[in-house]
């Protein structure tokens, strides 16, 4: 074990605290507690070690052996090599937290030019510094809320298409506030598109409306008379967004959504079994005071040069956390540099072009899974952006483990998180799946069926 302390230093820390040698600092543990036997497995080399590692590493199915059609929140897009490319120079990956501006300014100025990008892509007038994933973000859009209209408003809706785990994340980190109603998504108010149920719910009690962009299904929905409704009342809506998406759909912030947000993972981040993601979150002028996290600001400095600093910090929790509105205090630093070079990289052309392919791919697909005996295509009167259901004749499990043998992650089972969906599959498709791929999908789900 290395340590940097000289003996002299040991000394003298000893002294100060008035011990006489290292051990006297453990006698107040028993003797057979402080060195026990531990019955650990034979050492190994750096090389077996490695070995090892890598056998259990090969047990994982990855999206490099596999095709690919999971998405449900989290999508397998290309990566540019130029990303991690940059993204793991030291300047940027060791950097730390940028508290002290006069040594931050490369931090800072990539948080900017995130922010920036960010309420280019939603419309929206501000961006924060992230949030760490969608689902926290969602809560984050509720704390503002609830501290918007200071806990006078006792209700929000959640509209039962909306991602389950962040309505999951939304009840635990309200779980205290038990005033606070958090309604909708029941399955009497369901999932139809035209929400009338839902928009039936929203009243002078309630403080926001929360709805999904295209929604966890997949569909466009046109959330116009929502939102005017909510406004009618006085409430706030938030949108979660896929950001890839806004490469082809008109942006929340010009539907009239006073908050956005979502999961900046399909903006150059690995699928990497689950995280670390990013939670965008932007929202309109009207709010700026109640944005949790850190924010970004450009100024000059005293030689009248441009300059990036933390700005509006009193929201932060290191300073008057007793009138902060939230305990982010921290943002996803090395994420948001990677989905600003992704962004960066691709530019306005580019990202429409990867929306545009994921768009009329996922329409390709949906088209030749149309005709396979014992699959239905649910809806085909609401428009999808790169995901849609199918119904099942067989169990989804059967058909899911079918396509597994042939390489194939074959879709999401939405009986898992909707009981009134059992035998309904959900299917994803990027930039990335091939004309091929997708008719290798459809002969493989045409054998099951006629197997």
């Amino acid at each position: 074990m290395f340590t940097p302390h000289t003996e002299h230093d040991v000394e003298v820390m000893l002294k100060t605290i008035g011990v006489g040698k290292i051990e006297d600092l453990f006698k107040e543990i028993p003797d057979q507690f402080r060195y026990p036997d531990l019955k650990l497995a034979p050492h190994l080399t750096e090389m077996e070690a490695a070995n090892e590692l890598e056998q259990i590493a090969s047990a994982n199915g990855t999206t490099r052996e596999f095709l690919n059609f999971l998405g449900a929140g989290a999508y397998d897009h290309y990566i540019p090599a130029a990303v991690d490319n940059l993204l793991q120079r030291g300047e940027f990956y060791t950097a730390y937290t940028p508290y002290q501006p006069e040594i931050s300014q490369g931090t800072l100025q990539a948080i900017f030019e995130f922010q920036s990008l960010i309420c280019q892509l939603t419309g929206m007038d501000v961006s924060n510094a992230s949030h760490y994933d969608a689902a926290t973000a969602a809560a984050e859009a509720v704390i503002l809320a609830y501290g918007h209209f200071r806990g006078k408003r006792k209700k929000v809706l959640v509209s039962r298409a909306v991602n389950p785990q962040y309505r999951q994340v939304i009840r635990t980190y309200m779980q205290a506030e038990t005033a606070l109603q958090i309604v909708g998504d029941d399955i009497e108010t369901g999932i139809e598109p035209d929400m009338q149920k839902f928009i039936d719910q929203i009243d002078h009690d309630t403080a926001l409306v929360i709805v999904q962009y295209p929604d966890f299904f997949g569909r466009i929905i046109d959330y116009t008379q929502l939102i005017e409704t909510a406004h009618q009342f006085g409430a706030l809506v938030a949108v979660a967004v896929n950001p890839t998406a806004l490469g082809l759909l008109t942006p929340p912030g010009d539907i009239g959504a006073d908050i956005a947000f979502g999961e900046g993972q399909p903006l150059g981040i690995p699928l990497s079994y689950g995280g670390p993601y990013l939670g965008f979150f932007a929202v309109k002028n009207a709010l700026l005071r109640k944005l949790a996290g850190r924010l970004v600001g450009e100024t000059t400095d005293v030689e009248g040069k441009l300059a990036y600093v933390l700005t509006l910090t009193a929201r932060e929790q290191h300073i008057r956390r007793e009138k902060a509105s939230s305990n982010i205090c921290s943002n996803q630093g090395l994420m948001t540099l990677a989905a600003t070079i992704y962004m960066s990289l691709l530019g306005k052309q580019g990202f429409q072009q990867v929306a545009n392919l994921c768009y009329q791919k996922a329409h390709y697909a949906a088209d030749q899974l149309s005709g396979i005996n014992g699959i239905t295509f649910v809806d085909e009167t609401t428009p999808f952006f790169h995901e849609f259901v199918v119904k099942t004749d067989q169990p989804v499990q059967q058909v899911l483990e079918h396509l597994l043998q042939h390489d194939i992650f074959g879709g999401y089972d939405l009986g898992k998180d909707y009981p009134e969906l059992n035998n309904h599959l959900m299917l994803a498709v990027t930039e990335k799946i091939s004309r091929e791929d997708i008719e290798y999908l459809a002969a493989v789900l045409q054998e099951e069926n006629h197997g």
